[in-house]
């Protein structure tokens, strides 16, 4: 071994024994102590990760990426994925690469419809406003709190493109029936999935990944998600041509194909013809989008690679949070004043967080400050009812800009009545216990 490699690994050895020393998190768990929604589940192996890119100082993406794409495509087992730097960049993306000219007759314009819900993240509805296409809002259900698919028909217009939809707290909307009306209208689905990596859903007979079904699929490794790298997201895709759109779109909206710091693989770098530019003008200066800088760096992409190796065993513990904490709130007779969620019909959720709507006579806002005064940490349903909020104060005053296809009744019932705790792999069944104890004793 080299000098270099030599100090390379006493490096890295150092760095994993101050991770196991310092970083290594105890289980123990006194009543009262804050129990947080979610948190990073971690050990030595992403630290390792993160300091051996840094020693490379490859700062943006490289080896780490290239592995980090591949391996993420594998496990869901789609074609293509491509790391960006937010869930939130993953699902501009993705919506922006519906509007590229390559998609023909296909390709969303301005004033275009896209059928979406209001109950959920902003950033799923954001892109579609920010292009100056059309959200149109379709109500959820309840318990699932997904949209309503009885309500597509009514939602679709001549303007409709697409449907862009997330998978709430990791529980899969109804994907057959969605799928089913995007292929006889022609529209196409976007799942973002943010918030349910590792989901899957049964559909023509086959269990397969959320994000996977639809056209293009969105994921968030923002720290509260099933996996982590800080900040970091992904889309994935099995069309090539999608995803040579969502590459473009995230490489600054050039047309070269070449990673950053590699030119002509293609062998034609300078003899080309784009648009009214000189022939032979350089390939790697040619765009062919109006794009963004949505790459994530390699440190990010290194502690994937290190996450993704735990990932599967993450999923199953979140899957056992879940039943656990049902099992401990139904035998403490919670249904007489909770709504408690429940998985959609031939689904297998990896939940994200365990949801529930208060029943009448029961106020949700007294019900979490309880929670929370004792350590438990809660959440709302994201926006709720997204607008109702400021962002959409002027749409709301001139009519312009969004439509809701008949009423968002259930989504304002979740805007006042529900709240969600966590379901993270790190949370151990001594604090589930707890949890369902402080929430039972709230409610009851």
């Amino acid at each position: 071994m080299s000098d270099q490699g030599m100090m390379k690994k006493q490096i890295l050895d150092m760095v994993s024994e101050y991770a196991k020393k310092y970083h290594t998190k105890s289980d123990e768990f006194h009543e009262g102590d804050r129990i947080p929604y979610a948190s990073r589940v971690y050990d030595e192996n992403e630290m390792v990760n993160l300091v051996d890119s840094a020693l490379e100082f490859w700062l943006t993406s490289g080896r780490y990426t290239d592995e980090f794409e591949k391996k993420l495509s594998e496990y869901l087992g789609v074609k293509f994925c491509s790391l960006v730097n937010s869930g939130s960049s993953a699902n501009l993306a993705a919506f922006m690469a519906l509007t590229s000219p390559l998609l023909g007759e296909r390709r969303v314009r301005r004033g275009n419809e896209v059928i979406t819900v209001a109950a959920g993240f902003p950033t799923t509805v954001a892109p579609i406003i920010q292009y100056g296409a059309v959200p149109v809002f379709v109500d959820v259900n309840i318990p699932e709190y997904n949209i309503d698919v009885s309500r597509l028909d009514e939602a679709l217009s001549e303007k409709t493109k697409a449907v862009m939809i997330a998978h709430t707290l990791g529980n899969p909307f109804d994907l057959s029936a969605v799928k089913s009306f995007c292929e006889k209208n022609n529209l196409w689905l976007v799942e973002d999935n943010c918030d349910a990596l590792g989901s899957r859903y049964s559909i023509e007979g086959r269990m397969r990944f959320t994000g996977t079904i639809g056209d293009l699929g969105t994921s968030s490794f923002y720290p509260p998600h099933h996996m982590t790298m800080g900040e970091g997201g992904a889309v994935y895709t099995d069309n090539p041509l999608l995803h040579k759109i969502v590459r473009s779109m995230r490489d600054w909206g050039r047309d070269c194909v070449c990673p950053s710091g590699k030119d002509n693989m293609c062998g034609h770098r300078f003899d080309g013809q784009y648009g009214e530019l000189p022939k032979g003008y350089d390939h790697k200066y040619v765009y062919s989008h109006f794009g963004y800088n949505l790459k994530a760096t390699d440190l990010q992409a290194a502690i994937g690679c290190a996450q993704l190796e735990k990932f599967p065993g993450f999923v199953e513990k979140r899957k056992h949070n879940f039943e656990y904490l049902t099992k401990l709130l139904v035998e403490g007779g919670a249904e007489e004043k909770l709504i408690l969620p429940i998985a959609t019909k031939n689904s297998d959720p990896s939940w994200f967080g365990y949801l529930m709507t208060c029943k009448e006579g029961v106020d949700r806002n007294k019900v979490v400050q309880f929670v929370e005064e004792r350590g438990v940490q809660t959440r709302m349903l994201f926006a709720g009812n997204l607008t109702k909020h400021p962002c959409f104060d002027e749409m709301r005053t001139t009519g312009d800009g969004y439509r809701v296809a008949g009423s968002l009744t259930n989504t304002d019932r979740i805007m006042q009545d529900s709240f969600w705790v966590g379901l993270y792999p790190g949370m151990t069944d001594e604090k589930l216990t707890y949890m369902a104890k402080v929430i039972l004793q709230a409610v009851l």
